[in-house]
């Protein structure tokens, strides 16, 4: 499926609306004009409108013109979505791709009363610099549709096709875990900020060097412990460091972090 032919509707043009919807002309897979976006109050779009993208309140409109629908509203706003766009669904036409945190493809499909492919993904915020870990689950059997999916999210990052139990679990690691790395960034600038950076000294080398650490994960087969076992050396400075922070709790801090993030994700999106 070519889809620099298709048109994409974004409906809900919140934070991760708008990082999607960037990321897809950053990555050449789209141009502006290919992507609507709605929302109820347009206003904060206008950036977007002076881009060229089609920004509109009307969701009929958007899903009409499009064969891809991407659904990014709050867990709370889906029923209503799903209902007023219910009548624009073509099976054959469209494929539709949820972002919504806790809703299952059997309780969309129920809700729009089709057969239409229905993908859930769950990117992270990334998405907006390509650089998103994106998680796809879909119950479709015909597997060009997930690919065609696979394709969008491809272009922004990198994917991982899961079962749709995992679903709730990669909400809390992957699009929750922005933040947690990035509170850790910022932590490690306020360490840095102590003994003696400036601030904006002491959040680059910061967040570089989380990136140069994620980095030695993602180009090999090494696993974290090894690479800490490089640098750390009897008697030394980044083992004292280490072991302060782990009596502080802070490897057990960010599982549990995880673990209720997860357990909060499997309760935002209640069928009325």
């Amino acid at each position: 499926m070519n889809n620099q032919k298709k048109k994409a509707a974004i409906l809900g043009g919140g934070n991760i609306g708008l990082s999607i919807a960037k990321g897809l002309v950053k990555s050449g897979l789209y141009s502006p004009e290919d992507i609507f976006i709605t929302r109820r109050n347009i206003a904060p779009l206008k950036e977007y409108a002076d881009k060229g993208f089609a920004v509109s309140t009307d969701n009929h409109s958007a899903v009409r013109e499009s064969e891809i629908v991407i659904i990014a509203v709050q867990p709370q706003q889906l029923n209503d979505l799903l209902t007023e766009i219910k009548n624009e669904i073509d099976e054959e036409k469209h494929i539709i791709i949820s972002v919504v945190s806790g809703a299952g493809i059997k309780a969309i499909r129920e809700q729009i009363n089709s057969n239409a492919a229905v993908v859930r993904a769950m990117p992270n915020t990334a998405i907006a610099i390509q650089e998103s870990m994106t998680c796809l689950a879909s119950d479709s059997t015909d597997s060009k549709k997930l690919n065609a999916a696979k394709e969008i999210f491809d272009s922004v990052g990198k994917t991982l096709i899961i079962s749709e139990e995992l679903m709730i679990p990669a909400t809390a690691l992957c699009a929750c875990g922005i933040a947690f790395f990035l509170r850790a960034v910022r932590a490690a600038s306020q360490g840095g900020i102590e003994i003696g950076f400036h601030s904006e000294e002491a959040l680059l080398m910061a967040a570089q060097t989380a990136k140069g650490a994620a980095a030695l994960l993602l180009s090999g087969e090494s696993h974290p412990e090894s690479e800490v076992d490089k640098v750390t050396t009897p008697r030394g400075c980044t083992i004292s460091g280490l072991n302060q922070m782990e009596h502080h709790g802070f490897s057990s801090a960010l599982i549990r972090g995880i673990v209720t993030s997860a357990d909060k994700a499997a309760r935002l999106y209640k069928i009325d």
